[in-house]
């Protein structure tokens, strides 16, 4: 609602015989009122051959002089930018946590990145990253090294790391727990440690060292607050790119290269790449591709 748009689901549907392969078929649904919020919907589905030629569909019906974002709630491309759907958008928005190997994922994305891809992943930590810069923003203390804590199977929690050694330029160690999602982050400083804690994926708890600690809203979002975060900026997210290709097999190196002397406690914690639990809540009757026009 925030966002008045037109909105094209695109439905790619799967030919049970070889002869609905090569029968085309297109099923279009118009919505508006109530029920598509401030703009329009069009729900198309594709059958057949015409399945491979969606963005032949999808052009005429795209809004002139209107930006266009698409987003592929599962099932994302490797390369959104060639991706036929994805060429025609100044943004692609993808999702890491729908996949069945988040981090694997990632680092697809950091080798096929292309100004204007981005990924909700990234946008679930951004009231972290608000949180932690106006924390530093408060004391004038040098950061030496910062561990960030959260689940095994989350890429917001890799994101979050690389963009903490991207920017702060020193070592991070990633540790597990048990969630949800992003847990905690430490940032150890020549005049105390600054830690911001969530153990409930609602309500946090920033402690900084000589103040009280305050208790602050960092609830987890739904998607629709994600898209709509998203919609808000549609040039290329720099500070996004350069976390992303900060690489995760490097936050490893970067613990090790400041590790105690004891062996077992300077092992870096790196995450397990194998599959992911199923995401049924990202994947649930989640539709194959979207693309707004705003």
């Amino acid at each position: 609602r925030e966002h008045p748009s037109r909105t094209l689901v695109v439905i790619k549907r799967v030919s049970r015989t070889p002869r609905d392969r090569t029968t085309s078929r297109l099923d279009a649904e118009v919505r508006v009122g109530a029920e598509a919020g401030t703009g329009e919907t069009v729900v198309l589905r594709l059958y057949g051959e015409v399945v491979h030629h969606a963005q032949s569909v999808v052009l005429p019906l795209l809004l002139p002089d209107a930006p266009t974002v698409v987003w592929w709630p599962v099932d994302a491309p490797l390369d959104p930018a060639q991706d036929p759907l994805g060429a025609l958008a100044q943004r692609r928005v993808t999702d890491t946590y729908a996949t069945e190997q988040p981090v694997q994922e990632l680092e697809a994305r950091a080798a096929a990145y292309s100004p204007g891809d981005t990924d909700l992943s990234w946008t679930r930590i951004t009231p972290w990253r608000s949180m932690l810069a106006a924390a530093l923003d408060q004391v004038d203390c040098k950061v030496t090294s910062v561990g960030v804590e959260g689940e095994e199977f989350n890429p917001s929690c890799e994101l979050l790391a690389m963009w903490l050694a991207d920017r702060l330029g020193v070592p991070v160690r990633r540790t597990l727990s048990t969630g949800p999602g992003l847990t905690s982050v430490r940032l150890e400083t020549d005049c105390g440690p600054i830690v911001l804690d969530r153990a409930d994926g609602t309500l946090a708890t920033l402690s900084i060292q000589g103040q009280p600690d305050r208790a602050v809203a960092l609830k987890r979002r739904e998607t629709s607050e994600l898209i709509a975060e998203e919609l808000r900026r549609l040039d290329p997210d720099d500070t996004y790119a350069a976390a992303l290709k900060f690489g995760v097999d490097r936050l490893g190196d970067a613990a090790a290269q400041e590790a105690p002397a004891d062996p077992a406690a300077a092992e870096p914690v790196k995450p397990v790449k194998k599959a992911a639990p199923a995401r049924k809540a990202a994947a649930k009757k989640a539709p194959a591709k979207k693309a707004a026009t705003k």
